[in-house]
Order: C-alpha cells, then sequence, then structure tokens
C-alpha cells in the first residue's frame, strides 16, 4: 500500500494505481506530488518521474532539497534536454535521456528500464512513478496518439504494483478531452483555487 500526504483526504492506495492530478495554474499541483514522491523515498521506495517540462538537473535539485535519502533510488527520464540541444548527454545511473516529449515509444522504454532496474537490479518493489506533464504531451500530439501511450503507460504501472502520479492542466484543455483521458485512470485529485493560501483538494475514486 502507498500512502500519501496529509494534506490529501486519502489513507493509503493500493499498489497499480493510476491517479490523475488535475487543477489550474498555480494552485500547487507540482508541489504536492513531488511531496509524494519525497514521502516514498524517506520510506525505502522509489521514485522514477518523466519530465516534459523541466530538465532532469532542476528535478534532481528539487528533490535534493526536499528528501531526507541518499537518491539512490531516484530515476528521472529527461524528455526536455535532447531536444533543447544542449551539448552530448550519455545516461547514467539517476537519468535516461527521451529525444522529445514527441519520442513516446523512447520514453516508454526507458520508464521501463528503470522500473525493471529497481525491482530486480536493487530488490525496491515499490515505486512512485510521476508524469510531469500531460499537458505538455498535448502540445506536441493530438489526444489520440497521447491516450495510447497513456493506456500502456498505466499498463506499466499496473503491472508493476507501481504507484501512477499524472499531471495536467485543466483549464488548457476542453472537456471533451479531459473527460476522454479520465477514463484511463483509476482515481483523481482535483486541487482548486481557494481564497486561503492553501488549494482545496478533493478525490474521486480513491
Amino acid at each position: 500500500m502507498y500512502d500519501l500526504v496529509d494534506s490529501v483526504p486519502v489513507d493509503e492506495i493500493d499498489p497499480g494505481t493510476n491517479v490523475l492530478v488535475a487543477g489550474p495554474p498555480m494552485t500547487g499541483k507540482r508541489s504536492l506530488v513531488f511531496e509524494n514522491l519525497v514521502r516514498g523515498l524517506e520510506q525505502g521506495e522509489g521514485s522514477i518521474v518523466v519530465t516534459t517540462k523541466d530538465s532532469a538537473d532542476k528535478v534532481l535539485d528539487e528533490f535534493t532539497g526536499q528528501a531526507e535519502s541518499d537518491g539512490s533510488n531516484i530515476g528521472v527520464v529527461d524528455c526536455v534536454t535532447k531536444q533543447r540541444g544542449i551539448g552530448t548527454v550519455d545516461d547514467d545511473p539517476r537519468i535516461k535521456y527521451a529525444s522529445s516529449p514527441v519520442d513516446m515509444t523512447g520514453i516508454g522504454i526507458k520508464l521501463s528500464e528503470f522500473l525493471q532496474e529497481f525491482y530486480e537490479g536493487r530488490n525496491v518493489t515499490e515505486n512512485r512513478v510521476l508524469l510531469h506533464s500531460v499537458s505538455t504531451l498535448l502540445m506536441y500530439s493530438d489526444l489520440q496518439t497521447v491516450f495510447r501511450f497513456l493506456h500502456v503507460f498505466t499498463g506499466r504501472i499496473q503491472s508493476a504494483d507501481a504507484l501512477g502520479l499524472y499531471v495536467i492542466d485543466s483549464t488548457a484543455h476542453d472537456d471533451q478531452t479531459m473527460n476522454t483521458l479520465k477514463q484511463l485512470f483509476d482515481g483523481i485529485i482535483t486541487l482548486e483555487a481557494d481564497t486561503d493560501d492553501e488549494p482545496a483538494i478533493r478525490t474521486a475514486g480513491l
């Protein structure tokens, strides 16, 4: 079972669960999902981030600032750096590179490599996987392509008994797109802007 941070009104989540984290910009979606990955790291779980917005270095810096662990069970699939053409980059134990957010086959392969490495090579059988973000994928590819990719991605999470978290900017897409994508997920965490400093957090299906 996976436990979430106290701000989410859910006690525990079953292994193999895929959760969509939706909300407008500036409601703290990124902070919330990173807090939940850090929670896992501090309990000896693995954390894998597929980043389509920030470089792996920025993601790792964020973990370093939050997590009280040695960082050995962190993996980042970087879909940004090669696309920007910033020098020559090679995979290392914590970073694997996909050519761009369009390279969904490559993203899936790199994710599977990390899951296998953590599970078999390091005996880390509980892993939290973050895709940040679905909205970026939809900027580069059509809904049908992204849907097919996420169908395979969520299946990998389920078969690995991992916890999948997927961030989407709910205001960037029409209702049809959101309703189509929601079919892929076991539950949804919705963040809404509130009059207080803290966003309102609702859950469905969890």
